[in-house]
């Protein structure tokens, strides 16, 4: 409390965390996709604020759906996993129900490790890891072939990976961010 009997502002590091981002929202984020076993002290330091309010951010992060969890990066070769396929995915029909259908058995689908849903020629486009060449073979005559409502597939195989597992680009943020702060005069 103050002197006045008002309570004392809060310290800039521990203001409430409205809606819009802010830069130790940012750095949080940055510093987590760049190595997300940081402990919170570790982190804490890297973006300059104590360890408390850093948690709470971490914490104000994960439920808003920002971080949508941690997992570590393998090396698909090391684990066996050879070939990286693009599967164009033709639908026989596009309609909500059988599309809806389709997806879901995608979903089911771990050898499918990625799928958007694309405009141009297709319905789908599906990364998906295999052993070698007959496992991918096997696994698009028996697996993707027979899902429902699959006319056909086209595919095409990584011959070498330039960039993969990359950090997601967070610099339009500070825009945004700069924006909200001066807006609300921080």
């Amino acid at each position: 409390m103050s002197t006045r009997g008002r309570p004392a502002a809060p310290a800039p590091e521990e203001q409430a965390q409205g809606e819009a981002l802010d830069r130790y929202h940012i750095a949080i984020l940055a510093e987590l996709q760049r190595e997300a076993r940081l402990s919170n002290a570790e982190l804490a330091a890297r973006i300059g604020l104590s360890a408390a309010p850093t948690w709470r951010r971490v914490k104000w992060l994960e439920e808003q759906g920002y971080i949508t969890g941690y997992r570590a990066e393998i090396d698909r070769r090391k684990v066996g996993l050879g070939v990286l396929a693009f599967v164009r995915l033709d639908a026989d029909r596009n309609n909500g129900a059988a599309t809806k259908l389709l997806e879901d058995a995608i979903r089911q689908l771990p050898e499918v490790i990625a799928c958007h849903y694309i405009s141009g020629a297709g319905t789908f486009e599906l990364q998906v890891m295999a052993t070698d060449l007959d496992a991918f073979s096997r696994f698009s005559i028996d697996t993707l072939l027979n899902l429902p409502n699959v006319k056909d597939i086209h595919t095409s195989f990584s011959l070498g990976e330039v960039k993969a597992g990359a950090a997601m680009p967070l610099t339009h943020l500070h825009s945004l961010s700069n924006r909200a702060a001066a807006k609300t005069g921080a």
